[in-house]
């Protein structure tokens, strides 16, 4: 949960401020000196917490988190004297959480003001040493793991600048998580840690990201691949089917961590993807989905500057988990919420409003977020990464809005999702001919990347030929096109319907494996080649047309995720056919 104590004790006691204006969850109250931007308040006998957002030489002024009915002039604030923090444990994977990391699982329907401020319990871990007394270690060395015996582990690392000798090292056994596990260079290493969420935690370097993060859906995997450590944008209007693909590649995706953020959203789509995953089975341990997934649900009707802060936080949660040398994915659903509460926020504290009302800073706000994704080599000296996939809701689809425009400055590639595709019921509704991916490259190496950079090239040559034709086709019909047209309309409606379109309810289809996506595309493009062939060669583009496809466009759900085998058939089945026309 968010440490909302400090991350250290403050240098010296900071006095009492009294409260002078309320304004909603705006706050001033008297600046009575020793406090510092962005450091934690806690307002009123309910102790609500709230954020320094402005400082005068009288007059401090704070953003609360919470609900402030009840709150007046007179009354006072505690500074604390630090930021808010992340409090990093090994609870938190399996845990459903609030804006400030707040475990949501133990107190009802909502959360009441000033819920969180107090030191929670202490929970046990069982810890097994991986270090012994008077062993050299430096910063990021694992010192032991902890968690729940048949749960996922959490490695215990020493922190950021701590090196020199291990004084003491407990013993392998169950402890209370706030027990010092061990003792390096003078400094007490729990299985509990704090971290301000505004700052990102340091690493050895950042490195060029190489391996392909696999996602399960064959129009991002085969035309528009991501990198593990890049950033993707996911924007489209109301009822494309953002936050059905992005919980698709939160349960498929290959890997270590999820951390899904809810920023904003509606209360009913968390409560689905909750139940969802402590359902499913991971297909790569056998054991919950939920066990490695951090779930952060802020919903819409959420206060405002923890829904801000939310944002940070998954950030922090991702670096944590990244720090142990495992590859993170951040599905944040919705950075449009986000920006819609850094607009409000900015409205109350008298910023001047740049383009549409949002702040001056968004453009920097978006970059400082999708900065904090990468490849890197961790403290450790091991290979890490958080990949950043950020959904963006532009109001009536418009991709030229502020929000859109200024994420699309940062990110690495867009999965654009496409109005007239989602109503056509063709699911995933992203648009080929308005997507891109600046990792094609980088990915397009060795001979599996230079075959998969083959197929998509020819994938996309078809699609676009057949885009081409589509307003021709309406116009005038099918019938009225030369015979090569009319067979890249028949190439694209395969392409379409046979290799890219996905059924997220299908057991079979819900998720693909690189090998079935590689099967389905040379089948298809196998039979297309043997359609211009066959055109070719004088055979009627109209007997081609009416032959039967029906195997090669159903190989996709009868064909199991990892089932090339059967799609390999059924394009053999399609041949013959073809190779009985005259």
């Amino acid at each position: 949960m968010a440490d909302l104590t400090a991350a250290e004790p403050p240098a010296r006691p900071v006095a009492t401020a009294r409260i002078l204006r309320v304004a909603g969850p705006l706050v001033e109250l008297e600046n009575v000196g020793g406090i510092a931007m962005n450091d934690l308040v806690l307002l009123g006998a309910e102790r609500v917490p709230a954020e320094v957002v402005a400082i005068t030489t009288s007059r401090v002024t704070v953003q609360a988190y919470e609900y402030t009915g009840g709150l007046a002039p007179g009354r006072h604030g505690f500074p604390l004297g630090a930021p808010v923090c992340a409090r990093l444990s090994p609870g938190l994977l399996g845990g459903v959480f609030d804006g400030l990391l707040r475990p949501l699982t133990d107190f009802g329907d909502r959360l009441a003001p000033g819920t969180g401020t107090d030191e929670p319990p202490a929970r046990r871990w069982a810890f097994d040493a991986a270090v012994v007394k008077g062993q050299e270690v430096d910063e990021g060395t694992v010192i032991g793991e902890a968690g729940n015996p048949g749960g996922p582990r959490t490695r215990i690392l020493v922190p950021p600048g701590c090196t020199g000798e291990v004084t003491y090292v407990a013993a392998s056994a169950e402890h209370p998580e706030d027990t010092v596990l061990a003792v390096v260079g003078g400094t007490e290493i729990r299985s509990v840690t704090d971290w301000p969420v505004r700052r990102p935690r340091p690493v050895r370097e950042r490195v060029p990201a190489r391996a392909p993060l696999t996602t399960g859906q064959r129009v991002i995997d085969l035309l528009f691949p991501v990198a593990r450590g890049s950033t993707v944008a996911v924007p489209g209007g109301f009822g494309t089917g953002k936050t059905l693909l992005l919980q698709q590649i939160a349960k498929w995706c290959d890997a270590d961590v999820i951390v899904y953020i809810g920023c904003g959203e509606r209360g009913n789509e968390m409560a689905d993807v909750i139940t969802e995953f402590a359902e499913l089975t991971d297909p790569r341990t056998g054991g919950r989905l939920a066990d490695r997934t951090v779930i952060i649900a802020n919903t819409s009707n959420m206060p405002m500057m923890a829904r801000e802060t939310s944002i940070h936080t998954g950030a922090t949660v991702a670096e944590y988990f990244r720090d142990m040398g495992h590859d993170v994915v951040v599905i944040a659903d919705s950075t449009s919420r986000w920006a819609e509460a850094l607009r409000e926020f900015a409205s109350r504290t008298g910023e001047l409003p740049a383009e549409e009302g949002y702040p001056a800073g968004l453009a920097s706000a978006l970059a400082a977020f999708y900065e904090r994704a990468g490849a890197v080599t961790t403290l450790g000296a091991g290979p890490g990464s958080v990949t950043v996939l950020g959904a963006v809701s532009p109001p009536g689809g418009d991709l030229a809005e502020p929000v859109t425009a200024h994420t699309e400055r940062c990110v690495r590639g867009r999965w654009t999702l496409d109005r007239d595709l989602a109503y056509a019921r063709h699911y995933p509704a992203v648009s080929w001919s308005h997507s891109f991916s600046r990792d094609t490259d980088v990915l397009g190496t060795g001979r599996d990347g230079q075959e998969t950079a083959g197929r998509r090239a020819a994938v996309a040559e078809l699609l676009a030929a057949a885009d081409r034709l589509a307003d021709l086709v309406e116009l005038v019909g099918v019938g009225a096109l030369p015979a090569p047209e009319r067979v890249s309309v028949l190439a694209g409606r395969l392409i379409r319907e046979g290799l890219l379109q996905q059924s997220a309810l299908s057991p079979n289809d819900a998720h693909c494996t690189p090998a079935k996506t590689a099967a389905l595309a040379d089948a298809v493009l196998a039979v297309i080649e043997r359609c211009r062939s066959l055109v070719a060669s004088g055979t009627p583009p109209d007997v081609v047309e009416q032959a039967d496809f029906t195997a090669l466009l159903r190989a996709r759900e009868e064909a199991g995720p990892g089932d090339a085998a059967t799609v390999l058939a059924a394009r053999d089945t399609v041949l013959a056919v073809l190779g009985e026309l005259r």
